[in-house]
């Protein structure tokens, strides 16, 4: 064990780079072309006036007229022993070279000539004149090439940036732009996530393992007939664990495992994303058995020709027809599974979710309580050190609602709460803090508040709390506070239950909870402020949903105008006439009033205690459920988790006894109650 951990600490080397090559070719280039003069030593220079002095007194052995341009001026061998020119004279570079010992510019070449022919009619020497044309020929070809280099060059980047590090081995080259981006995970990867490290989804869990199954022993469920699925979708809200679950997958399953997004498919250029569906899946085969993860699929599965009239994308179509070939086309992929996940399974194209594409649907729901329990359990581990008294029941049923995501946010931050106030572990109170700084937001504790907002504020909030401990099927209250958090200046933290079925006067007694504290305000001051907005949010769209989605409304009827599939979205057209319309918003309109008139029957009757409460919230700024039992004295209401823990003690099983389950009957699954979070009641 010691030298697999050696090994795995060695230090990586870094990877080598292109750019090193392309800088020892210009430093090349430039060398050659700097050396390929005339040497390390230069001549002197001087000017055509006194190489004429130098020639008139016979100094000069030959003169080498080079490109018409330059003359080059060799020494006798008495001339070089003389002091005028000892500057001049030079050590050569190879022996038994011949190097000029001046150069020097001219004009006309004719002019020169003549000026030549003049001083050797008047002293009669008899110098020669030569004359040379040289080329500097790698000089020249980098000079005509550069221009293209760079060209090339400029392009080739500017490709391989627009393309996005796409493809391969090749490290994104521009030649493997329609490769697939396709991570792969087999048994030489170190995922390190298992099927132990994914608390609740008992369910999902069985199903994804009986995948990992089929590939693993293919002929335990060919040998009666049967044939290995093609994919599964995994369906659910934001941070239930879809990803989560395909990681583990990955770490348990013993065949390669490409995981990509869905996201990974699209480019700007025309038929790339087809041709990365294409490769992925020729990928997969020459690999097989293999699996296949695509994150958030609906990137490329929308359902087609569903957005012609803001122009649809004919390329994310196209790549949707070729991953539905490839799916299940002539070519059929044996032995390749395809696993997807997406929290919009309503836009889904149905050609997609067909049986032979996606033979399963795998809904990974929002946890409940015993889940929940699990899962902090798993991510209190990373945790140093957690105080013992900790109860994970306890803090399970106090997060209803929460996902995965949520709960591990709460015991992160927890942990950064307990650093911040200098503890030496995590504390209960430490996750109640990271609970309502999750829920209600930050404190702001140094907003200024006059006296007289305060006051409203707290019989607002005391309002909330009266109507919800009076009335039996709102939300049991857990603490209020006029502390400003967030955005809100007050607010009420609930624990609602988990109810599966919501009846009408369920719903009814929550709206009027939620409307107690604008019937607080009424009752005391005989004012209402802008206070209660996010209250009247909240029972407005209970009220729309209770008429138009559950049917719940005796004049409107048995009616829904809810579209599970999701196809409404895109009609502009209500599917109910103009007078329906008229009585839909009445009956809404209605609906509220009835309950926000009850409310303030309630606390007048009730004044003396709501004014006690205020006083109280005033005074201590946070009040709990003991100080509402000591005014309204405890609560007469037996809760749903009371119910059930008293039909669990009265249901025992006798051992080695046949049980018979009860098998309740399916309804219609329209979206029931949301399990909300501890409320908090923003104002």
């Amino acid at each position: 064990m010691a030298k697999e951990q050696s090994k795995n600490k060695e230090p990586k080397k870094p990877k080598f780079s292109a750019y090193w090559i392309y800088a020892a070719i210009i430093l090349v280039f430039l060398g050659i072309n700097f050396y390929s003069g005339s040497g390390f030593n230069e001549p002197a220079k001087t000017n055509p006036a006194e190489f004429l002095d130098y020639l008139e007194q016979g100094d000069v052995e030959k003169v080498v007229i080079v490109n018409r341009n330059q003359a080059r001026v060799f020494l006798t061998e008495e001339a070089k022993s003389k002091e005028v020119h000892k500057d001049a004279v030079q050590e050569e570079i190879f022996p038994g070279g011949d190097s000029p010992a001046y150069t020097f510019e001219f004009g006309d070449l004719q002019n020169l000539e003549d000026d030549i022919r003049e001083v050797k009619a008047e002293t009669n020497v008899d110098t020669p004149v030569v004359f040379e044309t040289q080329q500097n020929l790698l000089g020249d070809i980098l000079l005509t090439l550069l221009p293209f280099i760079l060209i090339i060059g400029i392009w080739i980047f500017i490709m391989r940036r627009m393309s996005g590090g796409a493809g391969g081995g090749a490290g994104g080259q521009i030649f493997n732009i329609g490769k697939s981006k396709a991570k792969l995970f087999d048994q030489n990867t170190d995922v390190k996530v298992s099927f132990k490290d994914v608390a609740g989804l008992e369910g999902a869990k069985e199903e994804v393992q009986e995948i990992v199954d089929f590939l693993k022993q293919p002929e335990k469920y060919t040998s009666l007939g049967g044939k290995i699925p093609k994919g599964a979708l995994l369906v659910g809200p934001p941070g239930t664990g879809k990803t989560l679950l395909a990681k583990a997958v990955a770490g348990e399953a013993k065949v390669p495992f490409f995981s990509l997004s869905g996201s990974d498919f699209v480019e700007m250029f025309v038929g790339v994303g087809a041709s990365r569906v294409r490769d992925l899946f020729k990928q997969a085969k020459e690999k097989s058995p293999a699996i296949i993860f695509i994150d958030e699929i609906d990137a490329i599965g929308r359902a087609r020709g569903k957005s012609n009239f803001s122009g649809s994308n004919d390329e994310r179509e196209n790549t949707l027809n070729q991953l539905l070939t490839e799916m299940d086309g002539f070519g059929t992929n044996t032995n390749v599974i395809v696993l997807a996940a997406t929290n919009r399974a309503d836009v889904l194209d149905k050609a997609l979710m067909r049986a032979g594409r996606f033979d399963r649907q795998i809904y990974v729901d929002l946890p409940d309580v015993r889940e929940r329990q699990e899962i902090f359990e798993v991510h209190l581990r990373p945790l140093k050190k957690v105080a013992d008294e900790l109860d994970t029941e306890f803090m399970a049923k106090q997060t209803p609602g929460f996902s995965g995501a949520d709960i591990a946010n709460v015991c992160n931050e927890a942990a950064l709460i307990a650093a911040r106030k200098g503890k030496t572990a995590v504390g209960k109170q430490d996750f109640l803090d990271a609970v309502d700084r999750i829920v209600g937001g930050l404190e702001k504790k140094n907003k200024i508040i006059t006296p007289e907002e305060k006051q409203a504020i707290a019989f607002h909030e005391a309002g909330h709390a009266t109507v919800s401990w009076i009335l039996e099927h709102a939300a049991p209250l857990v603490k209020v506070t006029i502390v400003p958090r967030g955005q809100s200046l007050g607010a009420a933290w609930y624990l609602p239950e988990e109810r599966l079925i919501v009846r009408p006067e369920q719903m009814l007694d929550e709206m009027c909870a939620a409307l107690g504290g604008r019937a607080a305000e009424k009752v005391i001051f005989n004012k209402i402020s802008t206070g209660a907005l996010s209250d009247l949010e909240k029972v407005t769209k209970q009220a729309r949903a209770m008429v138009t989605v559950y049917g719940l409304n005796d004049k409107v009827g048995n009616l829904t105008y809810h579209d599970s599939s999701g196809q409404s979205e895109y009609n502009f057209t209500k599917p109910y006439s103009e007078k329906t319309s008229e009585l839909i918003d009445k009956e809404i309109s209605n609906l509220i009033e009835e309950q926000y008139q009850r409310a303030i029957k309630l606390l007048e009757e009730n004044k003396d205690k709501l004014t006690k409460l205020a006083e109280i919230l005033l005074e201590k700024e946070v009040i709990f459920k003991d100080n509402l039992e000591e005014i309204f004295g405890k609560r007469p209401f037996k809760s749903r988790d009371e119910i059930m823990s008293g039909n669990s003690q009265e249901k025992k099983v006798p051992a080695k006894e046949e049980t018979v389950t009860e098998r309740t009957i399916p309804g219609d699954t329209a979206p029931s109650e949301p399990q909300d979070a501890p409320t908090s009641e923003g104002k």
